[in-house]
């Protein structure tokens, strides 16, 4: 049975049919905490041992940064480090014109400059 048969049949039986990633990205669920890409949950674990460590003193995740035209970016992680410095991270795997521009934007009418990690 070929995946295009096992999906019709799956529709047509009612069970929940899954759909992959646009870009091929595997979600994961990491501390009951869904992440969009393996990539994010694991710069969601490596934030979570430097805080640990104590070298991060708390980080955000998904911060919105509001845009002109009811439009918003969301930010994976904003980090607030042990010295004061606060940076602000993104989790890529495919830069797509969408996300450039956006952050393009963002960077022009906020002070800050975005980390692709």
């Amino acid at each position: 049975m070929s995946e295009q048969q096992l999906a019709e049949l799956q529709k047509a039986s009612g069970m929940p049919v899954k759909k992959e990633s646009k870009y091929h990205a595997v979600h994961v669920e990491i501390d009951n905490i869904k992440f969009a890409s393996k990539k994010e949950g694991r710069r969601y674990q490596e934030l979570k041992a430097l805080q640990h460590l104590g070298d991060v003193k708390f980080f955000l995740r998904q911060t919105p940064f509001h845009l002109p035209g009811k439009t918003k970016y969301l930010l994976d992680f904003m980090v607030f480090w042990k010295n004061g410095n606060v940076t602000f991270e993104d989790t890529k795997g495919m830069r797509t014109q969408m996300y450039k521009m956006k952050k393009r934007m963002v960077e022009e009418l906020y002070p800050i400059k975005i980390f692709e990690i």
